[in-house]
């Protein structure tokens, strides 16, 4: 069994550089996979490793950044290795918005339980905070899917709201919505809120039963999408665009396993979809040999 967690902190740091190549070389040591962002704001990741590993790394990313809690951590299991590999990267923001936080002081954030009364009401706003591919998996009931898919643009969506509406935004584990609510905030919004833990805490604590979520939530590893209490979910990802596909998809003639699906069929090129071919032949041979192919999903 894998572990999987998610977390995030905005915190001023320094020796960056230092910092990643000494994290780096304790990856490769505990066989750590997945990928950090470090910037001067702040870090965010998802890394996956068996249990033992995966709590020293976390106890040694606090105590390389000197701080004793993240601003939020989710867990997870899979049965098999979600990510092909390990990745910690420099770059000028944790999520790519054009402003920069270092320190959180917002007590906006909503538990599950107090987050459907909230978003049950007629002068509630409710912004799903991702991607519009993330949106079509899953999302809340009533949601308003923004249709930004470059993240610096969420900005100008955002001054079109109605200061007087209660605003609730919500992503997968919820970093963007933080980003999201400083702006908001700087510009005069004063009924901002946000999903506790994100879409992951939500589908963790909240029964389905007594659930406003609909469909499945994705995420950016090789499991692809989950479902309510975490348990693996029904999509499965294109080789040709690395778009999550229903089941509904894969009945489509565009339906190519390992080459294209409805979203990318028409706009690949033959050359294109002949080396996505050669690549799933390759990934075919591996299986009758049960050897794992880098491309593989590993269950």
């Amino acid at each position: 069994m894998f572990y999987i967690s998610g977390f995030y902190k905005f915190k001023k740091i320094k020796n960056i550089k230092k910092s990643k190549k000494y994290l780096q070389n304790y990856f490769i040591k505990k066989n750590i996979r997945g990928t950090i962002i470090i910037s001067n704001e702040g870090i965010n990741g998802t890394i996956s490793a068996k249990k033992k590993n995966l709590d020293l790394v976390i106890k040694k990313i606090k105590n390389t950044f000197k701080f004793i809690k993240f601003d939020n951590q989710n867990l997870s299991k899979s049965k098999f290795q979600p990510f092909h590999r390990g990745k910690i990267k420099i770059k000028k923001e944790v999520v790519p918005m054009g402003i920069k936080i270092s320190k959180r002081k917002l007590d906006n954030h909503l538990d599950p339980i107090k987050w459907n009364k909230l978003i049950k009401s007629k002068n509630t706003f409710l912004i799903d905070a991702r991607k519009s591919f993330e949106y079509n998996v899953g999302t809340f009931k009533g949601a308003i899917n923004p249709k930004v898919d470059n993240f610096r643009e969420f900005p100008k969506y955002l001054k079109k709201l109605d200061k007087k509406k209660d605003i609730a935004m919500f992503c997968t584990g919820g970093i963007r919505c933080e980003k999201a609510s400083v702006y908001l905030k700087k510009n005069g919004f004063n009924n901002v809120y946000q999903l506790k833990g994100g879409i992951i805490n939500y589908l963790k604590k909240i029964k389905k039963n007594k659930s406003l979520w609909k469909g499945e939530c994705y995420v950016f590893d090789n499991r692809v999408s989950i479902k309510h209490g975490l348990l693996p979910g029904s999509f499965l990802m294109c080789s040709g665009c690395r778009k999550p596909i229903s089941n509904k998809d894969k009945k489509s003639r565009k339906y190519e396993e390992g080459v294209s699906c409805p979203n990318c069929h028409d706009n690949l090129t033959n050359s294109q979809k002949e080396r996505f071919r050669m690549r799933q032949k390759q990934i075919n041979i591996a299986k009758e040999f049960r050897k794992k192919h880098i491309f593989q999903k590993e269950f």
